[in-house]
Formats: structure tokens, sequence, C-alpha cells
């Protein structure tokens, strides 16, 4: 007797989400909104993510303590970034050396969205 394999019943409707998310995220930018554009890029990442780690990696239905380990490899990612990100962002600073390709906008002339549409 052959049993046929079903697949997981939100498989499809998961990736049709995933798609529309991707739109969203590619259409928000192009609004030239700054708010719309850091919700469409960090908030639909976010849910994506959500979305891929909960039904394709099935991470709910792993052991809890998995649950545990990426929430705290998470929590030590952004620690690391708000550790490290006010000396790295900065544009200048001792030893610092600006690569040819960053624009400094020290004085606050230049518009960021300038040239970049």
């Amino acid at each position: 007797m052959s049993e046929q394999h079903s697949h997981h019943p939100n498989y499809v409707k998961i990736w049709a989400i995933l798609v529309l998310l991707l739109a969203v995220s590619v259409i928000g930018p192009m609004l030239e909104i700054q708010a719309v554009t850091l919700v469409t890029a960090f908030g639909v990442a976010c849910v994506k993510a959500y979305l891929v780690a909960k039904n394709f990696m099935h991470i709910g239905g792993a052991a809890r303590y998995v649950t545990y380990l990426v929430a705290t490899c998470l929590m030590f990612m952004l620690l690391f970034f708000a550790g490290t990100a006010p000396d790295v962002m900065r544009p200048d600073g001792t030893n610092w050396v600006k690569p040819g390709w960053v624009e400094v906008d020290i004085e606050g002339d230049l518009d960021p969205l300038e040239g970049h549409h």
C-alpha cells in the first residue's frame, strides 16, 4: 500500500503571503516617504522571518529550549549592534579613513535622497 505524504496545508498560503510582503517591501521605498520605507523594510522583514521560522523551519514544533536559544541569539545580536553602532556609524574620528564611495554629510548640506531616485 502506498502512503501519500501530504504537505502542510498552509505552505501555499504562507508562500502567497511571503510574495505579497515582498511586493510591499519593494513598492514601499518607491513612495519616497522615509517612515513608510522604514516600516516596509524592517517591519515586513520581521514578519517574513517569523513566518519562515514558524512554518518552514518548524520552530514552534521544536523543543522549548530551541525557541529560547533562537531568542537568546537574537538578543545577543541586538546587544552587539547597540554596542558597536555608535563607533562604526560615525562619519569621522581618530584613525578613521573615509572610503571613496562614502559621502559624509557633516554640515547637513546633502539631501539623503538626492541622486538616488
